[in-house]
């Protein structure tokens, strides 16, 4: 399968999303991946719908969900594409879709602000918005800093700025997972010695990890109760005093 774009798209935005596609068939890429695969398995087989929206730079096919009728991928105009679409012109209605996964996304993109939209207005309130990074505070963070490859233009955005961004545009935070201890090793031996890791890390939730997962949840916007007129207390009616009218004053 050739990786050559088929339809015209952003010059920049193109190459920078075909680099991150070879970096994630890279070893370092697939370590990633298949710890991300995991995780993204566990969250995704808790909610169900219609339409599930994935969107990322990777080739592979994501994360299946069993109780979503229908998934369909959203991005360049690469191979394994479903629907093709600029990041921040999603053809999508609004609350189009019961879940939106974002994987990598905001780590390669030109505005993640407007990506983040994009996702956000797409999905149905009560629906669930999950977004896979790399981890800054940790060592792939640390070799994002000296990489000549593709992770060296990554964002790595760090989860707290993310959750502000999610609060802001109306979600409320249910989840925060990392997972992928293993340090960026090209040497698989070393990562066979190390795998242990990932259990321990898995096991207490270490927020070292090498990838963060947030999982998000869009709030319904309720009625706005109406307020109660003021009432205005009144003073009490004192009964005004008769004067009595004389039988004999009514007879002459």
């Amino acid at each position: 399968m050739t990786e050559k774009a088929f339809a015209q798209a952003d010059a920049q935005w193109l190459s920078l999303i075909g680099e991150a596609r070879k970096w994630c068939a890279s070893p370092l890429g697939q370590l990633l991946l298949s710890e991300e695969r995991r995780l993204l398995e566990e969250e995704q087989a808790r909610f169900f719908g219609g339409y599930l929206v994935h969107y990322g730079p990777s080739a592979e096919c994501p994360p299946e969900a069993r109780q979503i009728q229908r998934s369909v991928r959203l991005g360049a105009p690469l191979p394994g594409v479903e629907i093709v679409c600029e990041e921040q012109a999603w053809p999508l209605g609004e609350s189009a879709a019961d879940v939106v996964v974002l994987q990598h996304g905001l780590d390669f993109c030109l505005s993640p602000h407007g990506l983040l939209r994009e996702a956000a207005r797409s999905v149905r309130p009560g629906g669930h918005l999950l977004i896979v990074g790399i981890n800054p505070l940790s060592s792939w963070g640390v070799r994002h800093l000296f990489a000549q490859d593709a992770l060296g233009d990554a964002r790595c955005i760090a989860p707290n700025r993310v959750s502000d961004w999610l609060h802001l545009l109306g979600f409320a935070l249910e989840k925060r997972r990392f997972g992928c201890y293993r340090p960026p090793l090209t040497t698989m031996a070393w990562q066979t010695r190390l795998a242990a890791l990932e259990r321990w890390g898995d096991a207490w939730q270490l927020p070292g990890g090498g990838f963060y997962l947030l999982v998000a949840r869009k709030l319904v916007v309720g009625l706005r109760p109406l307020r109660q007129a003021q009432r205005v207390p009144m003073g009490k009616l004192v009964p005004m005093p008769v004067a009595k009218v004389s039988r004999r004053d009514s007879k002459s």
